[in-house]
C-alpha cells in the first residue's frame, strides 16, 4: 500500500472536526507515526503537527472513546 501524500496541519484538522487546537494537541501526544501523526518542519525553525486521512480517522476515534467515556 503507498503512503497516503495528504497532510492536514492541526489548524485545518480543528476546524474540520470542529475541534479546538488545543484538544487536538492533547490527542497528538498519544499519537505515534503509525497512527498517522507527522510533523511539518518549516523555515526559521517553524514545524507544526499535522495528520494523514488516516490520522483524522484516529482522531475521529479518540475523539468519539473520550465522549462515551466522559458520559
Amino acid at each position: 500500500m503507498a503512503a497516503d501524500a495528504n497532510a492536514f496541519t492541526i489548524t485545518l484538522a480543528a476546524q474540520m472536526l470542529g475541534e479546538t487546537e488545543d484538544r487536538l494537541w492533547a490527542f497528538a501526544d498519544q499519537m505515534d507515526p503509525e497512527d498517522g501523526v507527522v510533523w511539518i518542519h518549516d523555515t526559521d525553525e517553524r514545524q507544526t503537527v499535522a495528520f494523514t486521512s488516516f490520522g483524522l480517522e484516529t482522531l475521529r476515534d479518540m475523539i468519539a472513546d473520550q465522549r462515551t467515556t466522559k458520559s
